[in-house]
């Protein structure tokens, strides 16, 4: 074709709601044209890169034995219903319903439409393993589309289907679909890593998330100095501390901390370090509230702290209300010592010793608090996010950290 019949629009301007380099760079080269919140049409221009995109994907999937194939965008509501993600899925689900007031939805993913086609279709064992897969249009209702193309309500995706008939066999394939998307990205040219991650709501027994190394980038991502070891920082363990817990220096002290309600304001008004304090924090559980305590300059992980069983889902800390009918306080004076919950602490809380917490009383706070002579945990978990000079789970070297772009997640399912 020549160039005097090619449309190629660019702009000058960037828009104001392009946050990132990448966005900025596909409006004003003319690859898209944004036609509503989390909506684009992609240009000639952009299309044809995008379909180059989707032809490395397809050969990639096609070498690793996945087989093609295209499901409706629109699913009927019985079957998300059948799955309890009907409800579940919150506002992220786009309903609808059809002349005759039936409901639908527009698909924000496909495991309902492909548990439902592999039960009528898959009649033999001899029919196993396999993959099936499909590049298709999606649609997820969300409430503050950014960066582009990478966190629109309408985009494109690719998204496989495997089944088997052992845990060896899923095993076997999880490898060969996680190389399969290694090849993909490296032909693309991306900066990338592999890491391990949370399975979140899908749930499963393992999971990896492939990240595109970016400042702009959402995530954290942890990785060894010393090692291919990287973990998305909410799946991260810390390892145990190698020190033990010091016998008892201090005597117990109540101490007036006039609104001093943050660990920053309360360590420097009593010239202690952030990492002598503990913060409890209040949740609620399945059999009542709970305290979750963590180390004064580290920070709660939140999908760890989801992940026992003790913990209500989602993750809800207490209103101030009921923080003063456990405590008797406002969150910046709940301590440890005599506290009427169930106490779960980080494992660094856990070997401290002479430390500071809230004295469950407005303005106050205790020094020299110990563990047994003072107060008691019920139970020791790994509570927090790591942090970079923190030792690698896999005793190898140290902890860095960047930020990265999810760009694909492959998980373990399980039994269905």
């Amino acid at each position: 074709m020549r160039a005097t019949q090619f449309h190629l629009q660019t702009r000058k301007e960037t828009p104001a709601d392009a946050e990132i380099v990448s966005h900025k760079l596909m409006i004003r080269t003319g690859m898209l044209n944004r036609l509503g919140s989390g909506l684009y049409s992609w240009t000639p221009l952009g299309l044809r890169v995008l379909r180059k995109i989707e032809k490395i994907v397809r050969e990639e999937m096609d070498k690793a034995g996945c087989l093609e194939m295209l499901m409706p965008s629109i699913q009927p509501a019985g079957l998300w219903q059948e799955t309890g993600r009907w409800d579940k899925y919150g506002g992220l689900l786009l309903k609808i319903k059809d002349r005759a007031e039936r409901d639908f939805c527009f698909g924000p993913t496909h495991e309902e439409v492909i548990t439902d086609f592999a039960r009528k279709e898959i009649k033999s064992y001899k029919q196993l393993p396999v993959t099936f897969y499909q590049i298709q249009t999606k649609f997820r209702d969300e409430i503050r589309p950014r960066f582009g193309v990478m966190r629109a309500r309408e985009f494109l995706m690719k998204d496989a289907y495997s089944f088997h008939l052992s845990t060896d066999c899923l095993k076997n394939t999880y490898a060969i679909i996680h190389q399969a998307y290694c090849n993909i990205f490296e032909r693309i040219g991306l900066k990338y890593r592999p890491v391990e991650a949370d399975s979140g709501e899908i749930g499963g027994t393992g999971s990896h998330e492939f990240h595109v190394l970016a400042d702009s980038g959402e995530d954290a991502i942890a990785y060894s100095t010393e090692s291919d070891y990287a973990a998305n920082i909410e799946k991260c363990e810390v390892l145990p501390p190698t020190t033990e817990r010091q016998k008892p220096q201090e005597e117990l002290k109540t101490v007036d901390t006039p609104n001093k309600k943050s660990i920053t304001e309360v360590s420097e008004f009593l010239n202690v370090s952030p990492e002598k304090l503990v913060k409890t924090l209040l949740v609620e559980g399945v059999d009542g509230p709970l305290a979750l305590v963590i180390r004064g300059d580290h920070d709660l992980n939140e999908v760890k702290a989801s992940n026992l069983p003790q913990v209500s889902s989602p993750l809800t800390m207490l209103d101030d209300k009921s923080i003063r009918a456990i405590a008797g306080c406002d969150a910046g004076s709940i301590g440890v010592k005599g506290l009427n919950c169930q106490i779960i602490v980080d494992r660094a809380v856990a070997v401290m010793s002479d430390f500071v917490t809230g004295a469950n009383e407005d303005g106050k706070h205790l020094t020299g608090v110990n563990w047994d002579r003072d107060a008691k945990f019920n139970q020791v978990e790994d509570l927090r996010n790591i942090q970079v000079g923190d030792p690698s789970p896999d005793g190898k070297g140290t902890i860095e950290i960047a930020r990265g772009i999810e760009v694909g997640h492959i998980f373990q399912l399980g039994e269905v």
